[in-house]
């Protein structure tokens, strides 16, 4: 598969999981961790996966990801029915389409700043792999952080360098894991408020695990996770503005 195979169906939705089962084993058994998942994501939604910790929704975004194989049901994303694809073509989808944001940030240590963000582009042969990787380091605030190694670099600022890693593909779609679970509530703040502008300025899918209601509610629709079955409560009307009398 090369880049050209990895181009995205402009008439399906982005992300569509019709009766996504994963089971595991243990030594005890088999172990359901997703129940029969329906999940569809348009271009350009945000959506927030909230639910108890074990409920499944980690397993969810790997299977989105093509990290965890569906041990059932359908996972096309794109348009590419990813049970088709062996792992190499895989790997060329995520370099070409997906960025991903952990919560333990995942950076090599051996590797600047610079370099880190580099990285996805050099994989794809890009040319200006390093001039872009600093644009994106600018624009997340770490201009002057280029020659920086992780263990240098505060918390806030290690999840900077990971968003700037994630988007500096300009991918379709972006997966977050719990981005700010590591960090303290300002410098949080500090970086959910740059995820949001950068999935605004790059038009990207966003989709956002979170156990907290306040950052659920930031995106475009909020689904619950609960023992491996996915729900989504009815949206809440917003209230009809007031009428303005005159008098």
């Amino acid at each position: 598969m090369n880049s050209s195979d990895t181009a995205l169906s402009t008439a399906a939705p982005l992300i569509r999981l019709s009766g996504v089962e994963l089971t595991l084993g243990s030594e005890a058994g088999p172990v359901n961790i997703l129940r029969g998942v329906d999940f569809t994501v348009g271009r350009g939604e945000t959506v927030s996966l909230v639910g108890p910790s074990g409920s499944g929704k980690t397993s969810m975004l790997m299977i989105i990801a093509g990290l965890e194989r569906a041990t059932g049901g359908a996972v096309r994303i794109g348009g590419h029915d990813f049970r088709k694809l062996d792992e190499d073509a895989l790997a060329l989808f995520r370099r070409d389409h997906l960025g991903i944001v952990f919560q333990s940030f995942h950076l090599i240590g051996t590797m600047t700043a610079h370099e880190n963000v580099a990285i996805p582009l050099e994989l794809a042969g890009r040319n200006d792999a390093f001039d872009r990787a600093q644009e994106m380091l600018e624009a997340v605030g770490l201009g002057h952080r280029l020659s920086h190694y992780p263990g240098q670099l505060s918390g806030g600022e290690q999840q900077r360098v990971a968003l700037a890693r994630a988007f500096v593909g300009e991918p379709h779609l972006v997966l977050a894991d719990e981005p700010t679970g590591n960090l303290d509530g300002s410098t949080g703040q500090q970086i959910i408020d740059l995820m949001f502008s950068l999935t605004e300025r790059h038009d990207t899918t966003l989709i956002l695990i979170t156990h907290d209601p306040k950052l659920a509610d930031r995106c475009e629709r909020v689904v619950m996770m609960r023992d491996g079955i996915l729900t989504e409560p009815p949206r809440q009307a917003k209230p009809a503005p007031k009428a303005v009398t005159a008098g």
